[in-house]
């Protein structure tokens, strides 16, 4: 087995611990009441951690765009299947699905242009950092939350399955839109350096509209730690 080989199967196996296991783990914590509230984080984690890892192993945008809608589709399952109610609204959530999905494949696939051997590792870093502001969204100022594209997609899923809708997430649905554009542009325009620049200036502009038109329905209650299954029913 090649060296090559031996990253890639281990690029796919972070992948599907990031995209697959770790938020089902995260939605069994739950049961058919509380996961509601909690939902948007654990579906933009999952959207997040396959989509962004799984473009940067495999250097295509699309096969990330794929794998992060499958996951976010069986982790809905999944939640179904524990009985969680219906969701709010169906088309704001398939939308919302797929424009996070692509703003995280981007960013993977730039990864991988920017450093092809170690593209899917800065990918996986990058996941572990924004999936642990998830988890600690309660506790983090709102200034830091608006910079952050994990959040952005959290939002908009939340607005979606137990919110507004597209007209409460209009801004983050926008802002992830149009990180996705930029970062396929910086990608195309690889091994030029002056792209990056006009990617930090759209996302700090981006930024400034989500902290403009922040989502209504975005829910900072702090993740409960598995043990809290046993504190329900208490008053």
């Amino acid at each position: 087995m090649t060296e090559d080989s031996r990253t890639s199967h281990w690029g796919w196996l972070a992948a599907g611990a990031a995209g697959v296991v770790a938020p089902a783990v995260a939605v069994l914590q739950f049961d058919a009441m509380t996961l509601p509230a909690h939902s948007g984080a654990i579906l933009a984690a999952g959207l997040m951690g396959m989509g962004m890892i799984a473009a940067a192993v495999a250097a295509r945008v699309g096969v990330g765009v794929a794998l992060a809608l499958l996951a976010g589709m069986g982790l809905i399952a999944l939640a179904h299947a524990m009985g969680m109610a219906p969701i709010a609204h169906p088309w704001s959530t398939a939308l919302a699905l797929v424009i996070a999905s692509v703003s995280f494949a981007a960013r993977g696939t730039l990864f991988t242009r920017a450093h092809p051997r170690h593209g899917w590792i800065i990918a996986v870093l990058v996941v572990s950092g924004e999936a642990a502001t998830l988890l600690t969204a309660s506790v983090l100022p709102a200034w830091l939350l608006v910079l952050l594209p994990a959040q952005w997609a959290s939002a908009a899923l939340q607005a979606a399955i137990a919110g507004g809708g597209t007209r409460d997430a209009a801004a983050v649905l926008v802002a992830l839109a149009g990180t996705a554009t930029t970062t396929l542009l910086v990608a195309r325009l690889l091994p030029r350096r002056w792209p990056y620049a006009l990617m930090f200036t759209v996302w700090l502009a981006l930024s400034a509209l989500v902290a403009r038109h922040p989502v209504p329905t975005m829910d900072r209650t702090p993740f409960p730690l598995p043990s809290s299954r046993s504190d329900q029913g208490l008053p």
